[in-house]
């Protein structure tokens, strides 16, 4: 079997700390603007926690029927991070293991966990948006309020961008390593 290179071996001592920056900064944001908030609103979604200003956001959404945001309603903040700490101990694993088809596992168990995060995320939001309470005060026939995954877009009076904060990118660089890492491994695999 062959071994990892120095590359391979180094990436990943840097996916794991790029993955240990999850407990440090949050994973991503979504700012909020309108007239009536000059200085916008935020809210800040961290590997365990949401954070910012959640308060005056449930406020805002009970008026157009969107349930409330609680940390306690989000399974995933106790999964994620069990997730996260098993695949950084899995890397460990295949740091000692220095083995190629072992990194080659452990970067497609990345992007299925990112895959199935991002994925998660959406449908976190499409229910927000889409599952209305019928008897809100605030009624608009056809208008649904899911904030864009990544990106802007316009609500009522409301813009909304949704984009990756420093956790967020941190995890994004990891995965971008991972497949760098897999594909030089295999390049230097297949020279002769």
């Amino acid at each position: 079997m062959k071994k990892l290179t120095t590359f391979g071996k180094a990436s990943i001592i840097l996916v794991i700390i790029f993955l240990a920056s999850l407990w440090i900064f949050p994973m991503w944001q979504i700012d909020l603007r309108a007239p009536q908030y000059p200085g916008g609103l935020s809210m800040k979604i961290w590997i365990n926690n949401i954070t910012g200003d959640v308060d005056i956001i449930n406020g805002l959404n009970h008026y157009i029927g969107m349930k409330t945001i609680h940390k306690a309603d989000f399974r995933e903040f106790v999964y994620l991070p069990v997730a996260i700490l098993s695949f950084m101990g899995l890397g460990v694993a295949v740091l000692l293991l220095n083995r190629k088809v072992s990194y080659y596992l452990w970067t497609a168990i990345f992007l299925v966990l990112g895959l199935v995060s991002f994925y998660d995320f959406y449908k976190w939001e499409y229910d927000y948006g889409h599952n209305l309470n019928p008897d809100a005060p605030i009624k608009v026939p056809g208008m649904v309020y899911q904030p864009p995954l990544l990106g802007y877009k316009k609500m009522l009076n409301f813009e909304a961008l949704s984009q990756p904060h420093i956790g967020g990118w941190c995890f994004i660089f990891a995965g971008v390593l991972l497949v760098a890492g897999s594909y030089y491994e295999w390049k230097k695999n297949t020279r002769p």
